[in-house]
């Protein structure tokens, strides 16, 4: 592999004058420069990023965090990121907790010593030291879908409570009066939000709530089972929320293998509209979150702290949508 003293010998002048063409530091005659760009294309010299990054103090490079990748929702998310970045010339490096608050901190420490120059970063659910943690860095970031209180930097949601409150009137606007609710994960933000919208609106709407919340885990098997409890309910309801699609999916099979009809027997809707909803059997109907606009915000917001154009903290809250496919219809009766 060709060296930088490789294209200073081929091309005629000093490594510095290479180093200069190369980093758009310093004016070169024209035919000095002439001479270095042919020689680094005859040797395919490939200038060292992190040299480079050390020179200019930054490496156009960001961070990420999310907590399990293997989440569609976030891989959605993270392919808008990416897109984003690459449009304004960044790299993305992303590292994956697991669902495990307590790996937060070994992974930004990680991030960190990459030299990353900003922060996306998603939370895994409650740790009392990634506030603390963050602020040490002392670097830009943005919060995506879940807010910490206690940490005044910048953050891009939706709004999670109304995102529920749709789903909940869809569901009353058909008729149904006995709908459960299939939450996330204690601790984590949106879980919690998304839950006190379902209990807000059937407060709203007169409907019962006592006995209808029941505990997931933001993934597909958690979905199954906790719809498993739901059929063995009586009475049983006719509608289920779910906390997000995963979920919903894995609670659609669970109504498949007992026999219960979807939607005519029990109507299911769900959060996050990823891109498999739409080919569920039957498909999803769902509370849709803008994920493009989310990373497109995230990542421009993230860059105007970089740059130096903004410094006050921002709070943007987007709103969802509610996509109505074939997992929802009119009440129905059920004769014993």
């Amino acid at each position: 592999m060709a060296t930088i003293k490789d294209v200073a010998r081929a091309a005629r002048v000093s490594v510095t004058t290479v180093s200069h063409v190369v980093n758009k530091t310093r004016f070169v005659s024209e035919e000095g420069r002439t001479r270095v760009e042919q020689a680094i294309r005859e040797l395919g010299y490939v200038p060292s990023a992190v040299a480079r990054s050390l020179q200019r103090s930054a490496t156009n490079t960001l961070g990420m965090l999310i907590p399990n990748s293997s989440n569609p929702y976030f891989a959605e998310i993270v392919r808008g990121i990416e897109d984003r970045c690459f449009g304004a010339g960044y790299n993305l490096v992303l590292c994956n907790t697991d669902d495990e608050p307590r790996r937060q901190g070994m992974v930004l420490q990680v991030l960190a010593e990459r030299r990353v120059d900003g922060l996306i970063v998603v939370s895994s659910g409650e740790d009392p030291a990634l506030p603390g943690l963050l602020a040490g860095l002392r670097m830009p970031t943005v919060m995506v879908d879940r807010e910490i209180d206690t940490l005044p930097c910048d953050l891009v949601e939706t709004a999670h409570m109304q995102g529920a409150l749709l789903a909940v009137q869809h569901l009353a606007t058909l008729g149904h009066r006995r709908i459960a609710c299939i939450g996330g994960p204690a601790g984590v933000a949106t879980a919690d939000q998304r839950a006190e919208g379902w209990r807000m609106a059937l407060a709203t709407l007169g409907l019962p709530s006592a006995g209808l919340l029941h505990a997931g885990d933001f993934t597909s098997e958690g979905g199954y089972a906790a719809m498993h409890a739901i059929l063995r309910q009586t009475p049983r309801p006719s509608a289920v929320f779910v906390a997000n699609d995963l979920m919903a999916i894995g609670a659609l099979c669970a109504a498949h293998e007992c026999g219960v009809a979807v939607p005519d027997a029990l109507s299911v809707v769900g959060f996050d509209d990823i891109e498999l909803a739409r080919f569920a059997c039957p498909p999803l109907t769902t509370v849709a979150q803008p994920k493009q606009r989310i990373a497109a915000m995230a990542v421009d917001m993230l860059l105007e702290r970089i740059e130096g154009r903004r410094q006050d903290a921002r709070k943007v809250v987007l709103q969802p949508e509610l996509r109505v496919r074939a997992s929802t219809a009119p009440y129905q009766e059920m004769t014993p």
